[in-house]
């Protein structure tokens, strides 16, 4: 490993996937995973978006470049842990990006930060996960047995099919994949003000899990705007409609970050 890869592992304690780049970007979108999943899933987003917004991919332990680290299995200990490891990184403005366990993830992380008297993100970029004051609808399955578990992350297409043909490899992943499903199942909301800043969702027309007439109720949780995108696709939406996602980000960020910059 050479010394740009070393310094990039390190960044955030680990929690955030690349190095800074050498000037400051105007803001910062950090990227949070689906359950699951680890921060390749935003791997291509940099070469796709402006290159004053930095892309940086949340790598949540138990997985990918920190599979040897213990994955959490509730969110508010998740939340506080990537909460302090960014502070360094909100000298300058900031956006949050998340799909499906992500999407809960980076709405609790700005309120945490909020909380901590830090500044609210200039966008709250929500996808795929429902809104959190509502109550669940689909049966939990983090106690469930492996292959339960399993099934369900197949049904929702959170890994690519060839990894489910390597028992050898699913082991390694169950214990992050059960971890994750368990911050979902139980995760409880506790009302707040709502946040400052604009949220703006995404939701597949033919996403099952989460349709949109789940995601419509997180207009609640702003009082600075809000917007839903219907996009084609299913849960995984965010990958086969990513053009359009992306629009949507960049612009957005154009508008509540133009004029940070001269």
């Amino acid at each position: 490993m050479n010394r740009t890869a070393v310094i990039a592992a390190k960044r955030a304690h680990g929690w955030i996937v690349g190095a800074r780049r050498p000037a400051a970007p105007t803001v910062r979108l950090l990227c949070l995973p689906h359950a699951g999943g680890g921060s390749s899933a935003y791997a291509s987003w940099a070469a796709a978006l402006d290159d004053t917004i930095e892309v940086c991919p949340v790598e949540l332990p138990g997985r990918q470049s920190r599979w040897r680290d213990q994955a959490f299995a509730h969110s508010e200990p998740l939340v506080d842990g990537l909460a302090s490891a960014i502070t360094d990184e909100l000298d300058v403005p900031y956006a949050l990006f998340g799909h499906s366990m992500g999407s809960l993830l980076a709405y609790e992380l700005a309120r945490t930060l909020r909380r901590r008297g830090l500044p609210e993100p200039r966008a709250l970029f929500v996808s795929g996960g429902p809104a959190p004051q509502l109550p669940r609808e689909q049966p939990g399955v983090h106690d469930r047995s492996d292959d339960v578990v399993v099934e369900k992350l197949r049904m929702l297409g959170g890994l690519p099919e060839e990894v489910y043909a390597e028992p050898e490899l699913l082991e390694v992943l169950l214990p992050a994949i059960r971890a994750d499903f368990s911050v979902c199942e139980t995760y409880r909301h506790r009302p707040e003000p709502p946040l400052g800043c604009p949220v703006v969702a995404f939701a597949g027309a033919e996403d099952a899990e989460v349709p949109p007439a789940r995601m419509e109720p997180w207009r609640e949780q702003t009082t600075a705007g809000f917007e839903m995108h219907v996009l084609p696709g299913d849960h995984f939406f965010v990958r086969s409609s990513q053009a359009a996602v992306l629009e949507t980000v960049q612009a957005t960020l154009a508008a509540v970050s133009g004029g940070d910059r001269a």
